[in-house]
């Protein structure tokens, strides 16, 4: 099974307090099975078979608009054998 790289952030940004919209991609993400999670206040990335990515991403999306995010950036990509 392919395994794939999710990279997004949500907006809009507010640098005193994460809004809503990130909490909730954050959660979405951090519960969804993946592996090599990194969340950060300008970016995140997981790492999972195509299958959960895919998933968390459908979830991620839906969750994070209906909490009020504007935008949601984010960047899919096939990750290669031994490939970090």
């Amino acid at each position: 099974m392919e395994r794939l790289r999710v990279e997004f952030t949500t907006e809009p940004f507010d640098l005193d307090e994460a809004p809503a919209h990130a909490v909730v991609a954050r959660e979405v993400i951090q519960s969804a099975g993946l592996d090599a999670v990194d969340v950060g206040p300008f970016g995140n990335t997981a790492e999972g078979g195509a299958d959960a990515v895919l998933a968390a991403v459908d979830a991620l999306l839906r969750k994070s608009l209906a909490a009020g995010a504007t935008r949601v950036s984010l960047q899919v990509n096939v990750i290669g054998e031994g490939e970090k």
